[in-house]
C-alpha cells in the first residue's frame, strides 16, 4: 500500500468533496482495493475487502502525520469502510463525523452519510456528468429533465442550479429520494418532483408527463431483483423515442467494469431509432483507469430533429 501512503503524505486539503486516490482504476499496483475520499470535514477510505488492523493504523499515522501539516490545530476525522459487492461494513476510525453532514461540489451543497450503508449519498466519479448538465441547462435555460435511478438527485440539483424549468426525478428507494428533497432545500431550490416508483411500471405516466429535452439514465450495473444490466437496460433504452423531444438528448451512465462503450452503442443503435451518438464524456482525472473499457461510461446521445 506504498503508493496510497505516498499519496496521502503530498496531498494538500481539498477544496471540496473529490477523491483523492483511487487504487480501483489499477495505476497503483497492489492498491487495488483502496481508495481515499474527502467529504469535508472527514477522510473516507475503502477498501474493496478484508484489511489487517495493522493496515489502517498505517493509514491512520500517515492522515494525522500530513495532516497535522495541511490543518495543525484541527481534530483529524476518518471513517473505514469495508465492502464487497453486496455488503459493507463502516466504523468511525478517529475524531466524529457531522450530523447532518454537509459537503460541497462545484458550489453545490449535498447530504452525505458516511458511517453506514454502502452508498454515501454522492458518486464522486459522476462529478463530470453533472458539470455537463449543469452547463447544458444553462445553455438551454427553461429545459424539462427526466432523471431516472435518481438516487438523491444530484443529477436534478445541477440541472436546476444551471436554468432548467423542472425535473422529474424517479427512483424505487424512498429514503433515498428524501435526501434528494433535502438536497434541494440545503440549494434552495424548486422545480423538482420525487416519485417512489418502480420505472418499469411506471412508463405509462412518465410518458404523459414528456417529452423531455433531457432524460438520464443511471441505472446499477447489477442490483439482485432490481436491475441487471444485461437484461434490463434495454428495456430502459426503447423508450427513448418516446420520452425525448426533437432535439433532445439523453445521458446514459454504465458503471460495470465487464461491459465496454460498445455495449451501450449497440443497445441504442438497436433499440432506439432516430437516436444517435455524440460523445462520451471523461471522467474526473482522478478516477483514470487503465482501462476505458472498464471505467465509468457516460455517454451522450441526441434524437433527430423533427423533418
Amino acid at each position: 500500500m506504498l503508493a496510497l501512503l505516498d499519496a496521502i503524505a503530498s496531498t494538500d486539503l481539498p477544496p471540496q468533496a473529490c477523491r483523492v486516490f483511487h487504487g480501483r482504476g489499477g495505476r497503483h499496483p497492489g492498491c487495488e482495493r483502496w481508495s481515499l475520499d474527502w467529504f469535508a470535514p472527514v477522510w473516507l477510505l475503502t477498501s474493496h475487502g478484508p484489511a489487517e488492523e495493522e493496515e489502517l493504523q498505517a493509514v491512520g499515522a500517515a492522515l494525522q502525520a500530513r495532516w497535522s501539516t495541511i490543518a495543525p490545530g484541527r481534530p483529524l476525522n476518518w471513517v473505514v469502510q469495508l465492502r464487497d459487492e453486496v455488503r459493507a461494513s463502516n466504523r468511525v476510525m478517529a475524531g466524529s463525523v457531522p450530523e447532518p453532514h454537509v459537503v460541497e461540489e462545484d458550489g453545490a451543497r449535498f447530504v452525505v452519510h458516511l458511517p453506514r450503508g454502502m452508498n454515501h449519498g454522492l458518486f464522486l466519479d459522476m462529478a463530470e456528468g453533472r458539470r455537463w448538465v449543469r452547463r447544458w441547462a444553462a445553455e438551454r435555460p427553461g429545459g424539462r429533465v427526466l432523471n431516472l435511478f435518481a438516487y438523491s438527485c444530484a443529477f436534478s440539483v445541477a440541472a436546476l442550479q444551471g436554468g432548467a424549468a423542472s425535473v422529474v426525478n424517479v427512483d424505487m428507494a424512498r429514503g433515498a429520494l428524501a435526501d434528494g428533497q433535502r438536497n434541494h432545500e440545503l440549494n434552495g431550490l424548486h422545480g423538482a418532483s420525487f416519485l417512489p416508483h418502480d420505472i418499469f411500471n411506471s412508463w405509462g405516466k412518465l410518458t404523459r408527463g414528456g417529452p423531455y429535452d433531457l432524460v438520464i439514465m443511471d441505472p446499477p450495473s447489477y442490483q439482485k431483483g432490481s436491475f441487471v444490466a444485461t437484461k434490463d437496460y434495454a428495456r430502459l433504452v426503447r423508450r427513448l423515442p418516446d420520452l425525448l423531444a426533437p432535439g433532445g438528448q439523453a445521458l446514459l451512465c454504465l458503471n460495470a467494469p465487464s461491459l465496454g462503450p460498445d455495449f451501450l452503442l449497440d443497445l441504442v443503435r438497436d433499440e432506439a431509432p432516430g437516436i444517435g451518438f455524440v460523445e462520451r464524456l471523461a471522467n474526473p482525472a482522478a478516477f483514470g483507469d487503465i482501462s476505458d473499457e472498464r471505467s465509468l461510461k457516460v455517454l451522450r446521445f441526441r434524437r433527430e430533429q423533427a423533418a
